[in-house]
């Protein structure tokens, strides 16, 4: 399967961002703690349709126009990490939860520290909103695009 990505500049920084041809697969913040080494078989394509989708819906989200995302994604994980983003995805805009509602919204109330896992593994950062989860006590906790990011998304958004 051919994977496409891009550079686009954000508020963040640089985003990693990559498509399939069935969905978004990827965004990463470029200076977050895992953005992956560019596989030799992906190929740089500025003009994929995804991907000036995402583009657009990206800017009209940081321009505080976009409060959920239309683009189609095709995210890559185990069933438990696509339970817990499917999860993500269902968090308001302006809202956060913690690690234990979200584990509790997968029928999974005692998995906390396992969601908090599959959060962290999260490809398709911003879009699917894992910024939108804190810490029981509404600590900022690890984000993998860093905290500052983190932070940033939420004040964007109204959650602080």
């Amino acid at each position: 399967m051919t994977r496409y990505f891009q550079w686009h500049a954000s508020p963040l920084g640089e985003l990693l961002l990559a498509a399939s041809d069935r969905g978004v697969t990827d965004v990463h913040v470029g200076a977050g703690k895992y953005v992956p080494a560019i596989p030799r078989d992906w190929l740089e394509a500025p003009r994929n349709p995804l991907l000036l989708q995402l583009q657009r819906e990206l800017d009209a989200y940081f321009a505080g126009r976009v409060h959920r995302f239309g683009v189609p994604l095709d995210a890559r994980g185990t069933d438990f990490q696509k339970r817990a983003w499917a999860a993500l995805a269902e968090i308001p805009y302006g809202e956060t939860r913690t690690y234990g509602e979200q584990a509790a919204a997968i029928g999974r109330p005692q998995a906390a520290r396992a969601v908090g896992a599959a959060n962290g593994r999260n490809p398709i950062g911003i879009v699917v909103p894992c910024h939108r989860v804190v810490g029981a006590d509404g600590a900022m906790t690890g984000y993998a695009g860093g905290v500052d990011c983190k932070v940033y998304l939420l004040k964007l958004e109204g959650a602080l």
